[in-house]
């Protein structure tokens, strides 16, 4: 059986990705994202709140620099993820594709209310890793469970280590989702992706960002050529979850393209499980 574990129930009402904490007496709870002011209408005036503290960043790796103890190990890590964030779900894709869900135990966070034991191991978790912890509680995260210690929770260094140094010989014959001579080009379409595809992006650089995709779909059936990669993990969340329906209509290999990726067990077995505890 996988090493999975979905602690408390689900909720209609999951949090945002990369902020997860409950808000505290001073702070509002209509804060969506670390720092950022209550939408109109949907808390108190923002003279009467303090913005909520910042999270702190933890960006240690699994196998580099040896000294700090992470290193592969299988049944050592757990991925703390939270239901409705994309990022979450790019790492759940990432764990199916690579066969590590015996071997990477994941936890999925939802309203605090409802999953307040994962919460509240994940808040040991940074306070064991950062003095006098005293800020938000974020995932996605991965954690070492030898240490209690938190390895990153910054998402592109654990789906770097995700698709290297943790995949390991298992991985022989499942696909290399980030192939050393289409490493740059990963990035460059990752960073494309999280500009430019999101709900947030100027209506004019979603449609070019579109464009480009579709283009690049014209020499393959991924965006990098004849493998899967990372890129198209990316880019499918964020295609599914940020970009309108009708702006794929005029764009049928998208479309396509969208629709054949869902149909992949990975991809449909994550979204399936993400959506379920939300």
């Amino acid at each position: 059986m996988p090493e999975t574990a979905s602690r408390g129930s689900s909720t209609s009402n999951p949090l945002p990705c990369n902020e997860s904490s409950p808000a505290r007496p001073a702070e509002s709870a209509a804060f969506a994202v670390a720092g950022e002011p209550p939408a109109p209408g949907t808390g108190p005036h923002p003279r009467t709140v303090r913005p909520a503290a910042l999270p702190h960043r933890v960006h240690s790796r699994i196998g580099v620099g040896l000294a700090g103890g992470f290193y592969p190990a299988p049944h050592r890590y757990e991925l703390y993820l939270s239901a409705g964030c994309p990022r979450s779900l790019r790492i759940s894709i990432t764990l199916d594709l690579l066969g590590l869900r015996d071997s990477v135990a994941t936890t999925i966070l939802t309203h605090p209310a409802e999953t307040s034991d994962a919460f509240a191991s994940l808040r040991r978790a940074y306070e064991a890793t950062v003095h006098h912890y005293d800020g938000p509680v974020t995932a996605p995260a991965l954690c070492d469970r030898w240490s209690g210690r938190i390895v990153s929770n910054h998402t592109p260094d654990i789906l770097r280590d995700l698709t290297g140094l943790l995949a390991g010989a298992s991985a022989a014959c499942l696909p290399t989702l980030r192939p050393a001579a289409l490493a740059q080009d990963i990035d460059a379409l990752r960073d494309l992706v999280d500009r430019h595809l999101t709900a947030s992006a100027p209506a004019a650089d979603r449609s070019a960002a579109l464009e480009l995709l579709d283009r690049q779909l014209a020499c393959g059936p991924y965006l990098l050529g004849d493998r899967l990669t990372a890129a198209d993990v990316d880019a499918w969340v964020a295609l599914t979850r940020l970009v309108p329906a009708e702006a794929l209509c005029a764009r049928p290999r998208l479309r396509e393209y969208v629709h054949r990726l869902g149909e992949h067990p990975a991809f449909r077995g994550a979204d399936a499980g993400t959506r379920a505890a939300a």
